[in-house]
Formats: structure tokens, sequence, C-alpha cells
């Protein structure tokens, strides 16, 4: 129904611009300008061939050719165009007044060849319905279909151009008393009159004009000589419309529903909604079911990291609350029975349970602030960063090393988010590798795309291929009983992921760790 309602709508607004831009209206006001072009030529080329007759031979008859032919023609051609050039939209000149009569009689030779043409005028206004004058070269009226002889038609514009050599159209108004005719009679009852002037040449030589004058067509008389044929091609129209309208409602009506099939499955968690849907036609529609499809997978990612997230939260902290609570059940039930050394060891395991507790909640903190941190335009000087980290790490009993660092090397991340994320892996090599490891922090750069790596590379014990996958995963630790929270790498992830930065595991060629941060220059 909304194709048919546009198509109809368009349809609609075709004719309405026909009608409000008049196309329609210069179409018929043309159409009557050729007729009466294609009639004057013919009247002009018979009066020519009778005043020949006539002159026997004269060739100084008529005036000088002074107007340039005003439509274009080959050079090396003898053709004379004339081409319809009328629109509703131009000027329209007064309506043409009674013609005077002429001051001066008309050449006789001219006369004697116009009263060999006016019979076949009479007989051509008869059955075209329009007017037709033959003038000489002063203007005088010499042949006609009707009364008018001995008349002037030299005031009239069209009249004296084509007396000068050119082809003249204009519309002119039409003024009658007589009331409106029925549409189905002749009269076309317009308030215009199409009025053309065509000179009548020998040479350069202007041997009088022909001027064919007719009222136009109206839209509402072509549409009413047309009424039987209106209806099957309004029909036809309407066929076309509804064929555009059921085929474009086929290309977009089909995916759209697959777009709602696949938003169900979606709302279900059917696999079938995480797969866009099969040949979509149109790519708005394609696109937005990949959308809906990264979107669907997104969250079911999202979803399941959230409920490994809680469980794992939850299977961290219940270990401590339970070891908390049964020492708090024991001191007291048995406060009394206990010797005060046990009770300082219960004391001293509910404490160091609530420290647990506490980075554990630290540690969370950092990782909901890294996951929600955006990407915000920063940039950091890597070798003084990098510096300052290794004095550090030596203030701490770390042997640190630094190798590869150019003078200058800038990269897009901030020194904040820079400096937790390789503080992180240098306190994992110590909590892993105890007091004597030794760190060794280089800056490597080429790595595509004006990649830059930071490799932080320690002498420890390593990572064995059992836990090699699941290092960045949260909570895993193989140094708990040393406060580790399994939280670390994680975060560190997370920090780098908004600055299109990566922490990943290389792999192990030797002993100890080597960790890689590749960030953007």
């Amino acid at each position: 129904m909304v194709f048919a309602t546009v198509g109809l709508a368009a349809m609609g607004l075709a004719l309405a611009g026909l009608i409000v831009l008049r196309v329609y209206d210069s179409h018929l006001v043309r159409q009557t300008e050729s007729e009466l072009i294609a009639q004057g030529v013919a009247v002009a080329e018979a009066f020519r061939e009778a005043l020949r007759a006539e002159l026997g031979g004269d060739v100084s008859y008529g005036a000088p050719r002074t107007e340039p032919w005003p439509f274009p023609a080959p050079a090396d051609s003898d053709l004379t165009p004339i081409l319809p050039l009328l629109r509703a939209s131009d000027d329209v000149l007064p309506a043409a007044t009674d013609p005077p009569a002429a001051p001066l009689p008309a050449d006789a030779r001219a006369r004697r060849a116009g009263e060999r043409l006016s019979p076949m005028l009479g007989r051509i206004t008869r059955s075209t319905l329009a007017g037709i004058r033959v003038v000489d070269p002063s203007g005088v009226v010499i042949a006609t279909g009707r009364e008018g002889l001995g008349t002037s038609l030299a005031y009239r514009e069209e009249v004296a151009l084509a007396l000068r050599g050119a082809p003249k159209s204009v519309l002119r108004r039409r003024v009658t008393d007589h009331g409106e005719p029925p549409y189905a009679s002749l009269s076309r009852e317009t308030g215009l009159r199409v009025s053309v002037a065509l000179p009548v040449l020998e040479g350069d030589r202007v041997w009088g004009a022909v001027l064919v004058s007719r009222t136009p067509m109206t839209l509402a008389k072509a549409v009413y000589a047309d009424r039987w044929h209106l209806p099957s091609r309004l029909l036809v129209v309407l066929a076309v419309v509804a064929l555009v309208s059921v085929s474009a409602a086929a290309f977009v009506a089909r995916p759209v529903r697959a777009l709602l099939r696949q938003t169900r499955a979606i709302g279900r968690g059917d696999a079938s909604g995480f797969t866009p849907i099969a040949r979509p036609v149109v790519s708005e529609l394609a696109e937005l079911s990949d959308t809906l499809a990264s979107m669907a997978s997104a969250l079911r990612d999202r979803n399941d990291y959230i409920r490994t997230f809680a469980a794992n939260v939850s299977h961290e902290f219940k270990t401590p609350l339970a070891s908390i609570q049964g020492a708090v059940e024991l001191l007291s039930d048995h406060a009394e029975s206990l010797s005060a050394e046990q009770r300082e060891r219960f004391l001293k395991n509910i404490e160091a349970d609530a420290q647990r507790l506490t980075r554990l909640v630290e540690r969370l903190l950092d990782l909901a602030r890294a996951d929600a941190m955006g990407p915000t335009p920063a940039s950091v000087e890597a070798r003084p960063l990098l510096e300052a980290l290794a004095g550090r790490a030596r203030t701490e009993g770390i042997q640190a090393t630094l190798g590869g660092l150019p003078e200058r090397m800038t990269l897009r991340v901030p020194e904040e988010v820079l400096d937790a994320v390789v503080w992180q892996l240098i306190s994992n090599a110590k909590q892993h590798g105890g007091e004597a490891v030794c760190v060794r922090i280089a800056l490597e750069s080429g790595h595509g795309h004006g990649a830059v790596r930071i490799v932080v590379h320690d002498d420890g014990p390593g990572i064995s291929e059992a836990n090699r996958a699941r290092v960045f995963d949260a909570f895993f630790t193989t140094a708990r009983e040393r406060g580790g929270t399994g939280l670390g790498l994680t975060i560190a992830r997370s920090l780098l992921h908004p600055f299109g930065g990566r922490l990943d595991l290389l792999p192990g060629n030797g002993p100890g760790a080597a960790f890689a941060i590749t960030l953007p220059a």
C-alpha cells in the first residue's frame, strides 16, 4: 500500500506539473505553430510561382532582404528550415485590430497573382479553419480566404519582420463576443491566437509575405477529444503503477520480513538470529541485518563474559568469606578454651582474608574503570617513561635493564595507562620470579602500520604450556598464596583496548616469560 500510494502520488504530481508548468499547453501551442508553418510555406511557394509568371523575369521586383535567417542551416546547402519555438508562457501581444485601408493600391502584378490564389485560399480556410492572407512587398493584402483585400498589415510586428526577410511567430490575445461553446463544437475557444508570418523570397529579394493564424487547442478540448481513449490509457498507467508497487514491495517486504524473523530469533536466543539474512536485495537492509547479527553476537559474548565473571567473583569471594566465618565461629564458641597462640593465629587468618577481599574489591574497581574507559586523545614520550619505570623497579630490588630506546618515540596512549600496564608486567615478574628476577624492557618498531612494540622479558620460571592459554583469564593465578588476584593482566588488556593497543604473550623461546605491548606510534 505504501508503494502504491507513492506511485499514485508521483503520477498525480506529474499531471499537476503538466498543468502548473503548462507543459501540455506549450505542446498544443507549438503543435498549432507547426501546422501553420506547413500551411504558410505551401501558400508562399504557390504565390511565388504565380508572381514569377506575372513578372516574366523581372529581377528588380520587391525589396532587398535585410534580416538574417534566424535558424541554423549547413553553410554548403540551400536549406532554409523554419522551427516552431513558441511556448504558452511567452509574452502575449495585444489582440489584432481590424486592418486599415492601404494608403496606396497594391502592385498590379502582385494583385493579379493573388487573384489566382484567392479561390484556393478560400478552400484551404474552410478545411483548416486558419486565417490566411498574402501581402505584397508594401504590406497590402492581395489574396485571402475571407474578406480584407486591399487592407494593410504592415503595422503588425510579425508581418513587418517577414517583409524584411525573416519568419516570425507570435501569440496574440483573442477577443470574441460569442459565449463559451460546448466541448463538441469546432471552435477551440481559447484566449490566444497563434500568428505566423513567412516571407516570400526570391534570392535576396522579398516578394511579399504570408500571414497564417489559428487558435490553439485547449487542454480541456484535447482531453474531451480523446475522452474515449483516456479510460484505457488510465488503466494501463494504473496497471504499471500496481506492477511497480508489487515488484518493489516484493523486493523490500521479503527481506523486511526476514529481518523481523531474525529479530524474533535474537529475542528467543535462537542461534539463527546471529546469522545475517540471505539475499537482502537492499544494501541498507543488508547492513542493518549484519549490524543486528554483530550486536546480538556481542551481547551474547558479553552475557557469557558477565556470567563467567559473576561465577568467578562468587568463587573468589566465597573462599575468604568462608574462612573468615569459620574463624569467627571458632573464636565465638571456643574462645576461652583456645590458647593465646591459637587465637592469634585465627585473628591473623581473618586479617589475611580481609586483606585479600580488599585487594579483590580494589582490582574489580580497577577492571570496571578500565572497561569503561573511552579513547581520550593523549600521547606520551616512551623513553622517559620507561627509564622512570626501570629506576622504580631497581629501588624495589628488581634488576631492570633497557634496550632499543630511541631518543624520541611518541606513543598514542595516556601516560598513566602505559605506566600501569608496564608496571603490572614488572610486578608479575617479581611475584612469580622472586627478588632475584631480572627484567629487560625493549622497544621495537617496524611492526606494520606504524605500530611500536614494548617487550617486557624476565628470566623467571616462565609459564607452563598448560597455563599459557589461561594467563589472560580473569581470576586465574598461580600466586594466590602470595596475594595474587588473577586480574592484573585482564585489567592491563582492558586499559590498552580503547587506544588500539594490544597485550600478547610471546612464544617461549628461552627461560622466563615475555609479554609484548603493541601500540600505535
